[in-house]
């Protein structure tokens, strides 16, 4: 199978590497850029553990073509950080138990960050829809939805 130059700008980086056109935009994260933070589990969209900021727009990275990121913006979760500190958003999951084993964690902090972005102060419910699509198979989601509501609560006084 011929192979495609693919130019992407990963965590603000360039990168560019010859890829099959079948390669994932997960695998390519991982195994050509070693950012093993993307995590695959289901492989098929489902879980939310592969998910990455393309443009901005939270995607699941197994169902993204690593040609279809051609010229954009990728963020993983490694990429969220500045100054090698946590993101209040990293920190609320560490302070409220948002996480147990951590697999599906990077994925729930990619999501948590785009919905904030879209939406500084969503309620419960829209929460709760936001994160429908990020499976956790140890937490039970309360420790997960305090983090987010300690982030959104957090955020509110520093605004005001």
């Amino acid at each position: 199978m011929d192979e495609i130059v693919v130019e992407v700008r990963v965590n603000g980086a360039p990168r560019r590497a010859q890829v099959e056109p079948r390669l994932t935009l997960a695998d390519f994260l991982r195994e050509r850029c070693r950012l093993t933070g993307t995590h695959l589990g289901c492989e098929h969209g489902v879980c939310g553990a592969c998910t990455v900021l393309l443009d901005g727009a939270a995607v699941r990275s197994c169902l993204v073509l690593a040609v279809q990121a051609q010229g954009r913006e990728v963020t993983t979760v490694e990429g969220l950080a500045t100054d090698g500190g946590l993101t209040d958003v990293q920190q609320a999951f560490r302070d409220c138990h948002g996480l147990q084993c951590g697999f599906c964690t990077p994925g729930f902090v990619v999501t948590v960050t785009a919905m904030l972005a879209d939406d500084p102060a969503p309620d419960d419910t829209a929460v709760r829809e936001a994160l429908s699509g990020n499976l956790c198979r140890c937490t039970g989601y309360q420790g997960i939805l305090a983090a987010v509501r300690s982030v959104v609560d957090e955020r509110a006084k520093e605004a005001s």
